[in-house]
């Protein structure tokens, strides 16, 4: 019988991010569902403005982890990486003929949760499953073009033979 552990939750958020909601969540969908290290190497290598915006709040739920639970960063693994819109600072900018062009200056809110991967206790090594026995190759059906000649005649000597009963 064999026990699975609770998983514990950490979470950074970083809020009125001076950044579009919509260019940091492509870099978000990049790092969700994996491993705390391998979500470190996407975010060193993707060539965004908000790679390191996140990378700074994963290092921050990393540390909450450590402190706060004392959860090793290996274990650890990125459940929920989201973006949402904060508010939006209303700017204008003069134009031709005494005219006004809207200026929207966006900001977000990054949310980043991880989770420790269950350790199961007392389970038993997993052993090779035994190969299945060969089976026999099932006959193919047949899809000739003869086989819909014949049934495309058949059609039509059975319209033709009701035909003549009612004549």
């Amino acid at each position: 019988m064999s026990t699975v552990e609770t998983p514990r939750e950490v979470r950074a958020q970083a809020r009125y991010v001076r950044m579009s909601p919509r260019k940091a969540r492509l870099v978000a969908e990049h790092i969700r569902g994996r491993s705390v290290p391998e979500a470190r190497a996407v975010l060193r290598f993707t060539p965004k403005e908000a790679a390191a915006v996140l990378e700074k709040i994963l290092q921050s739920a990393v540390s909450n982890a450590e402190a706060n639970h004392g959860i090793a960063e290996d274990r650890l693994y990125i459940t929920e990486a989201f973006v949402d819109g904060g508010p939006v600072l209303k700017r204008w900018r003069a134009r031709a003929r005494g005219r006004v062009a809207r200026i929207r200056k966006r900001t977000c809110h990054i949310t980043v949760k991880l989770t420790e991967r269950p350790l199961v206790v007392g389970a038993a090594p997993l052993e090779p499953e035994a190969p299945a026995a060969e089976e026999a190759p099932k006959p193919k059906r047949k899809t000739s073009t003869t086989a819909k000649k014949k049934t495309t005649a058949a059609r039509k000597r059975k319209t033709a033979a009701t035909t003549r009963k009612k004549a």
